[in-house]
């Protein structure tokens, strides 16, 4: 059920669909991705185009609105301009305030809350939960209400707000949101809320919660999530592409290195492990799989991402940590055992995932062996200097400037290929450039992330689909294109015509078939574990029990 107010949120003008213009053919070699050729004059090869409606994506057209309690409209009378800038950390769920009437939490644009069926408050982006109980009671209520009909509520629109729910057993979780984020998305962004708690608590653990006890205080299990959760959450607002895409990014590296330390995490297995991630900065060196975990299963991008920002947590920051973690996508009711260290004096992560609760020392072990392997390749000098030219913000992750492109005018670009083999698919991937000027300030970073947004939400509308549009916004031009072979986000100066679009995006996806080898993980390793020793005693809570 999906409810709407009087008025759908208005559309932003200035932008136009590509009808007729033609772009640039691409052909597939016989090794895979994108290979750009000149513009063929007649137009043949050209991919179908999209109408020439207005960006926005049209608002659902909302069936009349459901009687419901006249005290929800307090969940959305006062909140932020779309452009008001983000709070810092110190805002989030374990800080004070957060009362509705309060200026400095009505000025956010989005929220994110998690309570339990109950009503008992769990999460929220802003503000104390304690403060936020009435506002989750409403929350609740509304979901009552509309269940008592036998309906189940998905979304309400009220002017320019959206008001997204997602049940997910026994917790219910809500985005309150003004940005230009579609209900898919935001509800994509529920899922990943939702899948980083059960990350630390299983789903069987959180369901035999509240059947114990319905109105549990599930934040004494979450005590030291909510940087996490806020974290994640950031993260769709600075640095949307791995959410929005489904695909995690990897650091730019020579082939020749990057298949020497996956041969090197090949090299350094022990009894049940199942998994083995280099990282650094929350990016993918290079990841080493279990011949039987891929045979059995795929590993999805969304958790190796989760992995990816449970390793950036400040708890990680030095040392050697040894905790169970659950993979939503791989299993949401069983623990893996999850080695993490850090690597030498660099942020360079090493995650080991395995199946045995008293693995610790093998693993730290392999530890040893691959930070000896990787001084001997001389990786950490590589990623060290790689990392130090860099301005990124990822936790001086080594990137790549737009300017690497040669293409005047590009700012900034989102690219995932689509074409690759299938072997590759178990590691779906994307890349882009570091946000430079005029990027660099917060606002500027959301207002960018915003405009992807709609332009994602265009391509991928499930009543009517788009395949390109060309977007003139007040500072930018935006071009949007997704083809059998990629998807790909271009921001470019707003001085850019549609036939200098054309010349750009050329000069882009040759530049990507030239460094494909460099951007992504062509061929994700493999390796075979050693036999688990004998034990009268069942696998503890692991998800395999034959590695």
């Amino acid at each position: 059920m999906e409810a709407g107010g009087d008025t759908a949120a208005p559309a932003p003008g200035g932008a136009e669909d590509l009808e007729d213009t033609q772009f640039p053919s691409e052909e597939t070699r016989e090794g895979g991705g994108v290979h750009a050729v000149p513009l063929d004059p007649e137009g043949k090869g050209l991919e179908e185009t999209g109408s020439k409606d207005k960006d926005q994506p049209p608002s659902p057209s909302p069936p009349p609105q459901s009687e419901a309690p006249s005290s929800t409209s307090r969940l959305w009378s006062a909140a932020a301009p779309e452009n008001s800038p983000t709070r810092s950390p110190e805002s989030s769920s374990g800080g004070q305030g957060g009362d509705p009437s309060d200026e400095e939490w009505r000025s956010q644009r989005k929220h994110v809350f998690v309570l339990s069926e109950a009503g008992k408050p769990i999460y929220s982006r802003y503000g104390s939960v304690e403060a936020l109980s009435a506002t989750m009671g409403v929350m609740t209520a509304l979901v009552s209400f509309v269940q008592s009909a036998g309906d189940t509520i998905r979304a309400i629109y009220a002017e320019d707000h959206k008001l997204v729910f997602l049940q997910q057993g026994p917790l219910l979780l809500v985005a309150m949101s003004r940005t230009s984020q579609s209900a898919a998305q935001l509800r994509g962004e529920l899922l990943a809320v939702h899948a980083q708690i059960v990350s630390t608590l299983t789903r069987a653990s959180v369901a035999r919660i509240f059947a114990h006890k319905q109105n549990y205080d599930l934040r004494r299990l979450l005590a030291g999530s909510e940087r996490t959760l806020d974290r994640l959450l950031d993260s769709v607002e600075q640095d949307p592409g791995a959410l929005l895409l489904g695909a995690v990014r990897c650091v730019p590296l020579a082939r020749p290195l990057r298949d020497a330390l996956g041969a090197l995490l090949r090299r350094c297995t022990a009894p049940g492990l199942a998994l083995s991630v280099l990282a650094v900065g929350g990016r993918l060196i290079t990841a080493a799989q279990e011949r039987n975990v891929l045979a059995e299963c795929r590993l999805d991008p969304a958790d190796l991402q989760l992995l990816l920002d449970w390793v950036g947590a400040p708890a990680f920051a030095a040392g050697e940590a040894w905790a169970p973690v659950c993979l939503p996508r791989f299993n949401p009711d069983g623990f893996f055992y999850a080695y993490v260290a850090r690597l030498d004096a660099m942020p360079v992560c090493l995650l080991l995932l395995g199946t045995q609760r008293e693995a610790f020392h093998a693993m730290a072990a392999c530890r040893r062996l691959v930070e000896d392997g990787m001084h001997a390749l001389g990786a950490m000098r590589v990623l060290g200097e790689a990392a130090s030219f860099s301005n990124a913000s990822s936790a001086s992750a080594p990137a790549y400037s737009v300017q690497a492109v040669g293409a005047p005018g590009l700012r900034h670009f989102l690219y995932k290929p689509l074409d690759i083999p299938d072997h590759h698919r178990q590691l779906p991937q994307f890349t882009s450039p570091e946000l430079e000027a005029p990027y660099s300030r917060e606002e500027e970073r959301q207002r960018l992330s915003d405009l992807y947004h709609r332009l994602h939400a265009r391509l991928h509308n499930t009543s009517r689909p788009l395949r390109l549009i060309y977007h003139v916004a007040e500072k930018e031009t935006l071009l949007a294109w997704v083809t059998s072979k990629f998807e790909l986000y271009t921001c470019l100066s707003p001085l850019v015509t549609k036939a200098g679009a054309i010349l750009v995006v050329t000069k882009l996806l040759r530049w990507v078939k030239k460094e494909e080898d460099r951007l992504f993980i062509r061929y994700p390793p493999k390796y075979s574990t050693p036999p688990a020793p004998s034990t009268d005693q069942a696998a503890h809570n692991g998800l395999f029990t034959g590695l």
